[in-house]
């Protein structure tokens, strides 16, 4: 499975000018791939407006993306500042070529930046499928929370709930320490490969992104790791014989421990 990482500025605030840099990233591919990964909150930038800035839906953000995809033929995911009801989410979509959606509210909320006094947190994860891969979209902060992250293995059916993990981020250079550490952590303790898609750039508050876009298989390897503080976009084939084969080699699942999550 051919997987593209966009690792891309963000304009802030300012989703006509973010569409249409990730129109012309994308209108530049030169292979065709099975999925587009995109940061997080990749119209506007980490904004804490969204009384301003979060879309009714669908909005301009959504109708990007189905018309990209269906452009394409490409899966593509990313999240958007949105509104349903009274609420703000911070809701990661993930379109389809024959233009239906899933999406995923992120979890945890960012409180050191009062994010979670702005959006309300998501109760439920997604799994999508792409062929017979099962993956699992989640947004930022949740990469910090192994429980939410974690991946369950059936016994009876000899099979995991996933088998990668991406994180979508816009994730702070003055922390690029733990965001490194955790995606290998969370790739060894799921045996899955994570994909992690950050941007670059400084931000409406000053913060500046490094990047460190990344692919890592399920030994906690990094196979791919797309430059530290330039835009670059990199496609990479994730090997499922590789997966599976370790996967059997070493059975970790079969030693895991049952648990629940409570909201």
């Amino acid at each position: 499975m051919k997987i593209t990482l966009i690792q891309s500025d963000l304009k802030w605030e300012d989703p006509q000018g973010n569409l249409s840099h990730f129109d012309s990233l994308i209108n530049s591919l030169e292979e065709k791939s099975d999925l587009i990964v995109l940061p997080e909150m990749f119209s506007t930038g980490f904004t804490m407006n969204p009384q301003k800035f979060a879309e009714d839906q669908p909005g301009e953000s959504l109708n990007w993306l189905r018309k990209k995809s269906d452009e394409t033929q490409t899966p593509i995911t990313g999240s958007v500042s949105v509104k349903e009801g009274e609420n703000y989410y911070n809701r990661l979509y993930w379109m389809k070529p024959d233009r239906t959606f899933e999406h995923y509210d992120k979890r945890h909320l960012f409180r050191m930046a009062k994010e979670d006094q702005h959006y309300a947190s998501g109760t439920k994860k997604i799994i999508t499928k792409i062929e017979d891969w099962k993956i699992c979209p989640l947004v930022c902060y949740d990469l910090r929370f192994p429980v939410w992250s974690r991946n369950k293995y059936d016994a009876k059916k000899n099979e995991w709930t996933y088998d990668v993990l991406i994180y979508v981020a816009n994730w702070p250079e003055v922390r690029s320490y733990a965001w490194k550490h955790l995606l290998i952590a969370r790739a060894i303790e799921n045996q899955c490969y994570v994909i992690g898609v950050n941007r670059v750039g400084k931000d409406g508050n000053g913060f500046d992104h490094s990047g460190d876009s990344v692919v890592i298989n399920p030994r906690g390897e990094i196979i791919s790791a797309l430059e530290r503080n330039k835009e670059q976009v990199s496609t990479i084939d994730l090997d499922r014989s590789y997966l599976d084969d370790f996967r059997k080699l070493f059975p970790v699942g079969l030693d895991a421990d049952g648990f629940e999550l409570e909201s």
